[in-house]
């Protein structure tokens, strides 16, 4: 029997960055081979930093309250570098009282734990944290692993559901995210949009299309009311209030070296003790052991690009490496099998062998292709014409 798999078009890569166009955020190439995510990200030089700031003043002094009878806004975090850089421009810059919001998956790393919990100590902040179930959590992480090839769709569900749930129960108008990823990463929008956070992203991006209620299933014992916290608020609910939901990294310059930094040195962040498998960053995705792991090399199976790729690409951006320092960088993690992949099929009870089964599953045909070994290939960046 032929195993062989018919080879697909030539993979294109941008030209600037290394990120190739089957990446998971849509991205566009110009004339020149210059992805859309590069060309937002040259939009930076251009803007008018101090007016933003204005507009930001100007946009948290409407929510701010009046009385103090409520916070100013609320922030969701995860203790991260984002979310800490995040509190900080709000209490010191901005001086406004936040509530902060946190949902917990449940995969913490020991550092980040500790980073979480001493927010609310170094920023003088109330603190709420939500802890789901963990049978359910384990149950979510094996359906969506085998739904849609990603075991963190909790993650993603809760952080872009919970924090709105609390913002529309305390009447908490104004919420303030970090980073708009697509934007970001793939140049989905402009710098100059000034985009919003909207059900719909929540919908179709954060969640992959899903909503809690493609999650009930009784067989194996999941229900409605295990799912409360993955709700978004409804239309009704968001309008009486006049919910916004804005990103601070559209009114400020966003560099997270330069930011990691200053919380290390002010505020005493912690950076992972020990190095990541899949990646060369110390200080990204401390929240989920498995987000650079298993999580990541999903991503690679489905996409054929990792963490390497990802955090190539933003320094790249940033100027902070090479193009050519990137390719080594992608050349050396992106394929990784991480060790946290038995950690994983051991908390969900799969074998490493259903693991690989189900994963292949997912491979973007657009991608891979097997050769005439029967294995699975692509093409990769440093195999490039000039």
């Amino acid at each position: 029997m032929d195993k062989t798999i018919k080879r697909p078009p030539k993979m294109r890569y941008c030209k600037k960055c290394v990120y190739p166009s089957s990446s998971a955020v849509p991205l566009a190439f110009d004339e020149n081979g210059i992805c859309s995510g590069c060309k937002a990200s040259n939009q930076k030089v251009d803007i008018n930093w101090g007016k933003r700031l204005e507009l930001l003043k100007k946009i948290t002094d409407k929510y701010k309250s009046k009385d103090g009878s409520n916070y100013d806004c609320l922030i969701p975090v995860s203790g991260g570098k984002d979310s800490y850089f995040q509190t900080y421009f709000v209490t010191k810059v901005l001086g406004l009282k936040p509530l902060l919001v946190t949902y917990h998956g449940n995969n913490y790393t020991e550092v980040a734990e500790r980073n979480l919990k001493n927010m609310r100590e170094v920023f003088n902040v109330d603190h709420i944290i939500f802890k789901p179930s963990v049978e359910i959590l384990k149950k979510l992480n094996l359906k969506c692993f085998k739904l849609m090839g990603d075991m963190n769709w909790h993650n993603h569900c809760g952080i872009f559901s919970y924090p709105v749930q609390i913002a529309v129960k305390m009447k908490i108008p104004l919420i303030i995210w970090g980073e708009h990823g697509y934007t970001d990463l793939g140049g989905m929008y402009s710098m100059n949009d000034l985009v919003e956070m909207t059900r719909k992203y929540r919908t179709e991006h954060a969640c992959r299309g899903y909503d809690w209620d493609d999650m009930v299933d009784k067989e194996i014992g999941i229900t409605e009311q295990d799912l409360l916290w993955t709700k978004y608020p409804t239309d009704e609910e968001i309008e009486e209030l006049d919910v916004r939901g804005i990103y601070l990294g559209l009114f400020v310059p966003w560099d997270a070296n330069v930011h990691v930094q200053k919380m290390m040195d002010e505020f005493g962040w912690e950076t992972s003790e020990e190095p990541f498998e899949r990646t060369y960053r110390r200080f990204s995705n401390l929240d989920d052991m498995y987000e650079n792991g298993a999580h990541d090399y999903m991503k690679y199976i489905k996409f054929g690009y990792g963490r390497g790729t990802d955090h190539s690409c933003k320094d790249i951006r940033s100027g902070k490496m090479t193009r050519e320092e990137g390719i080594k960088m992608v050349k050396k993690y992106d394929h990784v099998k991480s060790k946290d992949i038995q950690r994983w099929i051991n908390y969900v009870g799969i074998t490493e062998e259903e693991f690989d089964k189900i994963a292949d599953t997912f491979r973007d045909p657009h991608v891979w292709w097997k050769n005439e070994k029967g294995e699975w290939t692509k093409d990769n960046i440093w195999d490039e014409e000039e």
